[in-house]
């Protein structure tokens, strides 16, 4: 059955293969379950615990329903949730909203969903109709091969950088690569960090144990090593919490609720778009914010998926990936869901090269990774105690191998070396995909136009050089 549905032989893998992939993308996604609602609600402060438990909800639903239809509909072992960075600029709106308009925080909330349901709509439509596709094509070559290690370079700056941050006892955050390994000495490091000084020498011992086991085991040809490595890494942070820091890892499962808030759901976010509420706020910014998330979704997807795809074989020799269509239709149907359960853009998550790397090839990874996320509506707790440190010593490794891709740029050509080596740079500076991609572009087409190579640009990538342009210095 499930041979004939996902094809495995075809792919050159077998059904515990891609049911430990599915659970590796998982584990690294995991920490968009709890993540997700603290961003868009200011961590229960805004909307209140309702409106924390229906986001929740919705990110749960969505991230699965979105993956699950990923898995049938394309055949790729890609996974969906809302994506960072989009629901930051959500949340930003929501308050926006509040503001113009003296709504409520939920109302509000409530209003900008209607601009992620409009987004759903134009890009089901526009991947319906191959236009997606067609910007796909677009890119340049060289850009398009250089996605993949731009992203590799950004999974190992969250990896090493903002994943791995600790609080002290007065709120502040202190990160590994500027606040650790950013200082002199150690000394200067742990005065500066006071009380979260030996959370921080724990969690990078964890990271890198986890990281040096993955690649032992990968070396080894061990199947599920990026999985193994997450889980001892784990337990390497859960044993020194105890001992070290004499603290209970597992006290938040004491006493911690199973049952999913449905009721909170139907009352704040489910089937809950506020469109009168929403074009209050005029008609000019409606259309601005809707271009906006579109170019920055759409640009996001494209190239994760690209740049994933490249990781795991899934293109051929000028940058295409079979099953695009189907993929691209996929996101769109997991934003449409995300809009009428209460949450931000739904993407392609770049975490899904974990489970490439771990061997996932075709649907049923997505399957499982969408599974589980269902799952976590009943589950939430368990998935909440996977420490941000085993998730990193999983995207430090698979960023080191999409780096890798960079091989195939031909740097001798410097239409080519220009364009990606911008890219590189700008994509975990920045922290978005879209707007690398973008800057990349741009700089593509002023090489070519003022070198008289400007019949070499399509007329589709004028126009999406342009729009870029418009995005960066006209829309705030």
């Amino acid at each position: 059955m499930l041979e004939k549905i996902f094809k495995l032989k075809e792919n050159n893998t077998n059904v515990r293969t891609e049911v430990i992939a599915g659970l590796t993308t998982f584990m690294t996604m995991a920490y968009i379950i709890a993540l997700n609602p603290n961003l868009l609600t200011g961590f229960g402060a805004n909307g209140g615990t309702e409106l924390w438990n229906g986001v929740f909800m919705a990110t749960c639903i969505a991230s699965g329903v979105g993956t699950i239809v990923m898995a049938f509909l394309a055949n790729k072992p890609f996974a969906m949730a809302p994506g960072m960075g989009l629901n930051s600029f959500f949340a930003i709106v929501v308050a926006n909203i509040v503001t113009i308009t003296g709504a409520s925080y939920v109302v509000s909330f409530q209003a900008a969903l209607c601009i992620i349901f409009i987004e759903g709509i134009v890009f089901l439509v526009l991947s319906i109709f191959n236009v997606r596709e067609k910007i796909v094509d677009a890119i340049p070559l060289g850009v398009r091969l250089g996605i993949g290690p731009g992203i590799g370079l950004m999974l190992m700056n969250i990896g090493i950088g903002s994943n791995v941050g600790v609080y002290d006892s007065e709120g502040n955050c202190f990160y590994a690569m500027r606040d650790f390994f950013g200082s002199l000495t150690a000394g200067v490091a742990k005065d500066s960090m006071g009380s979260a000084y030996n959370t921080m020498v724990l969690t990078v011992i964890t990271m890198f144990v986890g990281f040096f086991v993955i690649v032992i085991l990968a070396k080894f040809n061990v199947k599920g090593a990026v999985l193994f490595g997450m889980l001892i890494a784990s337990v390497i942070y859960w044993a020194g919490e105890a001992i070290f820091l004499g603290t209970n890892p597992f006290a938040s499962l004491s006493g911690a609720s199973f049952l999913p808030p449905f009721g909170d759901m139907a009352s704040t976010t489910l089937f809950k778009l506020n469109f009168s509420t929403f074009f209050d706020i005029g008609w000019f910014t409606v259309i601005t914010l809707i271009l906006t998330f579109c170019m920055i979704d759409m640009f996001d997807t494209i190239g994760t998926l690209v740049g994933t795809a490249s990781r795991a074989g899934m293109v051929d020799e000028n940058g295409h990936m079979p099953q695009m269509k189907e993929a691209l239709t996929s996101d769109a149907v997991g934003t449409l869901v995300g809009s009428l359960t209460g949450t931000s853009t739904v993407t392609t998550f770049v975490e899904s090269a974990s489970g490439v790397s771990a061997g996932g090839r075709t649907g049923l990874t997505a399957l499982v990774t969408g599974i589980l996320f269902l799952a976590c509506m009943f589950l939430s707790p368990i998935a909440a105690i996977i420490p941000a440190a085993a998730t990193s010593s999983a995207l430090i490794y698979v960023g080191v191998l999409m780096v890798g891709g960079l091989k195939k740029v031909d740097f001798d050509d410097l239409d080519q070396a220009a364009p990606v080596a911008i890219m590189l740079i700008a994509m975990p500076i920045s922290g978005s995909i879209g707007h690398a991609i973008g800057i990349a572009m741009i700089t593509y087409t002023v090489i070519k136009v003022f070198t008289g190579k400007w019949k070499d640009v399509s007329v589709l990538t004028y126009v999406i050089s342009l729009l870029f342009l418009i995005k960066f210095f006209l829309v705030a």
